[in-house]
Parts: structure tokens; sequence; C-alpha cells
């Protein structure tokens, strides 16, 4: 089995080498990095209008790893008294280390369908909701917490930045290289991989391979695009991937 992880950095590389410890061929192709997002000087304000029982939600580490810093250097804390909720035990673990709070995450996958089923999230009628997501946030978890009555903000804590390649000599790369299986974790990067390469190779080549991506609604949208041959891994983090690939 030879593998192309299309994760962003550092996660695809770190994949790439937890596959050649397993005896695998995998490379690694980056489609998307990361950039500050533009809502992040205004954080702080934000944080000081919520009150007791308030909630914040935060959709991933990265959102971590861009905000913290910035409260930092606003000499600005963490609130108390807010309950806080993370997409997985993963991002939960990043935001206690660093803030000491309480997190609730859902136990199952890491996707907002499984936190908005959270028995905390049912009665929120009159809470603000602020939502720490990227600028590619989906819209269910805003439109459940809406639905149930919560005031929805949002702070945008960092944007994807679109990588570019060459898709003809990509496509000569890979199918060169034998890649037989493909890693994608998100709608954009799944469309964005599709249209990279010429019509040829995504025939005669990209459509063949075996597809592992991180939700139904990815294993969807990839039938959508031609893919027959698709697998779902129980969640979006690397050891996830390794076990579903292994």
């Amino acid at each position: 089995m030879t593998i192309l992880v299309t994760r962003p950095e550092p996660a695809g590389s770190a994949l790439v080498t937890q596959l050649h410890k397993f005896g695998y061929e995998a490379w690694s192709l980056p489609l998307i990095e990361f950039a500050p997002g533009c809502d992040l000087n205004n954080l702080p304000k934000q944080l000081a209008t919520l009150r007791t029982g308030d909630l914040v939600f935060l959709l991933s580490q990265r959102v971590i790893h861009y905000a913290h810093p910035v409260l930092e250097l606003y000499n600005t804390a963490w609130p108390a008294e807010i309950k806080y909720y993370a997409i997985g035990y993963k991002t939960a673990v990043a935001f206690h280390t660093i803030s000491g709070h309480n997190v609730d995450y859902p136990r199952t996958k890491e996707i907002s369908e499984e936190l908005i089923r959270l028995s905390s999230l049912q009665q929120i009628s009159g809470k603000k909701a602020l939502i720490l997501r990227s600028d590619k946030g989906r819209k269910v978890l805003a439109e459940t917490l809406n639905e149930r009555g919560a005031k929805v903000l949002f702070s945008q804590c960092y944007q994807h930045c679109q990588k570019l390649y060459d898709g003809v000599i990509e496509g000569n790369r890979w199918r060169s290289y034998g890649i037989k299986t493909l890693v994608i974790t998100s709608g954009a990067m799944l469309q964005q991989l599709f249209f990279l390469f010429p019509e040829v190779d995504r025939t005669e080549w990209l459509l063949r391979c075996r597809i592992v991506v991180v939700s139904e609604r990815l294993a969807i949208l990839a039938n959508q695009l031609g893919w027959q041959d698709i697998q779902i891994a129980n969640g979006a983090d690397n050891d996830a991937l390794l076990r579903t690939l292994c």
C-alpha cells in the first residue's frame, strides 16, 4: 500500500513518519497552510463580554495555538466561570494545559454533530456562545446553538491558505510513485485535490485510488466527485487515521 497524506504540516509529516515505522510507503503533500485570523486582536474584548455560565467553543488545537499568545500579549487570562467545549480530546487537553480550566468534549468522533449532542448543551437559552474557529468553519454548530436560544458570536482565530502546485508535475510524480491510497481530512482539501490534476490523471489514477476520509459528510462528497473505494476513519486525528490505514 502506497499512501499520499494531504494533511497540513506538521500533522502530515508526523503521520507519514508513523506509517514508515509500520513498513508502509507514504509521502506528504500538504494542500493548505495557516495564517493568523482577522479577529484575533478583538478576542480579549469578546471574552470580556462573557458572563458566568456562557459558552466558549474551541474547534481545533490550532485555535489555541493562535489565540493564547494574543491573550498573553494583552495580559488577559481565559475567564473563569465560563463553560468551555472542545471538538475532541486532544484539543481539550491542549486547552486545559494552558488555561487550567475544565473542558467538556465528545467522547466519540471529533465532529460538530457529536459535540452538539452533549447533555450540557441541550438547555442553553439566553447564553452567549463564542465560537473560536477558522475561516472555513462549518455552520451546523452555530445554527444548532442559535436554534436552542443561544446568542452566537464568532472569532476567526486563523485562516487557511491554499498551497499552489503544478498539477501536471504532481500528477506525474505521484503516479510514478504508485500511490494507491489518499488521506483527506476536509471538504476543501478534497475538492482542491480533485481539481489540481489534469482530467486524464483524475480518470486514470486519482479516482481509482482508495480514499480515507474522516466523516460521513466527506464520504458523500468523495462519492459525488467520483470515488468508489471510500473508507471513513473513526476520528480526524493521526491516531485514528493510523488505525484505519493499518
